[in-house]
């Protein structure tokens, strides 16, 4: 039973047609989300629980929103939410995902892709910017309010425009090419952004002639490379969506990040999170000026696309990620290897260069890491204590969430 359970997730993450077809303000097209929610990264916490850059970024969404006045100290403000003034709710909970702490508010733009092999849809919010100094990482003050003006009213309704007209832009085709062009779709998309905005080309052409300013600006956002993460996030999301649910499976279908802890949930055993603490950080490279002390978790949900065979398990396809992230070649290869240990299969589409065109481990699967020991890898952005982000590195998840998932699954399907 198990077998064939997760025999069929591996098909469904590998069948998924994400396609982005709007953006939209997140309360027109997330399911549930209301005009006084704030969802952010993790498994659900107390409000109590939360403490940091992931607390302070909740706060600077509340009163973005206009749901805790401004002005208000951080004290005052959070009683304001402790009284339900503000709905605090998990990302994941609402199909969105959510990079470093997170935080949607409805009138936040977010990507929709669909997938159209399944139907399901799964959303993620914007980049806000090249700017170290973001919402996502513990930021709030008037530039970061600027930013996301700037998205909410001027980039993201153009993209839109532009998308809407193509009909939809089809990802997978961009994520398989960009693969064989340095990328492994989580710390590193300059590939990927390239070819996602050679496709916006026609649309772009058509705007130009109409509203000029308007896109160049969208052009000059455009030009992050790390534009595209939310596209993959959001696609990885409709992927591992669609293998969730499945009895039997033990392939993992969310990996989540909060301030406090580290949590995955698996195929098979419904919508429990299975906890454990936080991931150790390996190799790790710091902006100038900063070092480990400074390091902060504030949550993440980007590691949704380790769970579909990219990121970590794509390593070996991105080298240039030493300049970025730390660590060595050598290293890349040797963590990317590991990882069909730990996965059920290799997806068709998403292959690997340097191993051959060898398909990327895809669908890790619970007992699997329980018995080799083997973790899995996280590429992942490192936050600072005092907020933004200060560097990159590769997290190694701890091992107690999957032996929690893995004992769960022999409790309900046996050996």
């Amino acid at each position: 039973m198990v077998t064939d359970a997760n025999a069929q997730a591996l098909q469904r993450i590998c069948d998924a047609e994400p396609v982005l077809v709007d953006v939209r303000p997140a309360g027109e097209v997330v399911p549930g989300l209301t005009p006084d929610t704030v969802l952010t990264s993790g498994a659900p916490l107390p409000w109590g629980e939360y403490h940091g850059g992931q607390r302070r970024a909740i706060l600077g969404a509340a009163e973005f929103e206009g749901l805790v006045p401004g002005g208000l100290d951080a004290e005052a403000a959070g009683a304001r939410v402790a009284d339900g003034a503000v709905r605090l709710r998990a990302c994941h909970d609402h199909g969105c995902v959510g990079s470093v702490a997170g935080v949607y508010t409805a009138s936040m733009p977010v990507f929709v892709v669909e997938n159209r092999a399944a139907g399901n849809r799964g959303f993620c919010n914007l980049f806000e910017g090249a700017s170290p100094r973001r919402l996502n990482y513990g930021v709030y003050d008037a530039e970061v309010r600027g930013n996301l003006e700037i998205l909410r009213d001027a980039i993201a309704p153009l993209l839109g425009e532009a998308v809407r007209a193509l009909g939809g832009v089809p990802l997978r085709p961009i994520m398989r090419r960009a693969l064989h062009m340095g990328d492994e779709l989580h710390s590193r998309n300059t590939a990927a952004t390239l070819l996602f905005t050679r496709e916006l080309f026609p649309a772009l052409l058509d705007l130009t002639a109409r509203r000029p300013a308007d896109t160049r600006r969208l052009l000059d956002y455009l030009r992050a490379d790390y534009f595209f993460l939310r596209l993959s996030m959001a696609a990885a999301k409709a992927t591992a969506d669609a293998a969730h649910g499945i009895p039997g499976s033990s392939v993992v279908t969310a990996m989540t990040l909060s301030c406090r802890e580290f949590a995955i949930r698996v195929s098979g055993l419904g919508d429990e999170w299975f906890r454990g603490p936080l991931p150790d950080v390996g190799a790790m490279k710091l902006f100038p000026g900063f070092g480990p002390a400074d390091v902060e978790f504030m949550g993440g949900e980007s590691c949704i696309a380790e769970t579909v065979g990219l990121g970590g398990f794509a390593q070996a396809a991105a080298f240039p990620l030493q300049e970025y992230q730390g660590g060595t070649s050598e290293r890349m290869v040797e963590a990317n290897r590991a990882m069909y240990a730990i996965t059920v299969g290799e997806h068709p589409e998403f292959r690997i260069p340097y191993l051959g065109f060898r398909g990327t481990p895809t669908g890790i699967d619970v007992h699997r890491v329980v018995a080799t020991g083997i973790a899995p890898v996280i590429d992942a952005g490192v936050a600072g204590r005092d907020g933004g982000q200060i560097g990159a590195g590769v997290l190694s998840t701890p091992l107690a969430c999957f032996a929690q998932a893995a004992a769960a699954h022999r409790r309900r399907y046996g050996s």
